[in-house]
């Protein structure tokens, strides 16, 4: 569920920094009626990064096969990174 909070509740930092720990979702703040910041914990920000990282690299992917690019075999690629960090 979407947490819209005024800009006046940011007075109450203790209570916006649980609430966005324990719902681990951004709250949009709200300035005279509109869109006007977002606040998350940083491990939610760091979870939307990642997604973000994720979906670029899939685009990518995607981009290469439709241009004919070959892909690579999984298993040569984890055997690559194994045999390169020693497991």
């Amino acid at each position: 569920m979407v947490n819209i909070r005024p800009i006046s509740e940011l007075r109450n930092t203790t209570e916006i920094s649980e609430m966005c720990h324990k719902t681990k979702e951004p709250i949009f703040i709200t300035k005279n009626g509109y869109g006007d910041l977002v606040i998350m914990s940083i491990e939610t920000y760091e979870r939307n990064q990642s997604m973000a990282e994720i979906y670029r690299k899939l685009g990518e992917s995607e981009a290469d096969l439709q241009l004919g690019v070959e892909p690579l075999d999984g298993e040569e690629v984890f055997d690559g990174l194994r045999a390169k960090h020693g497991y």
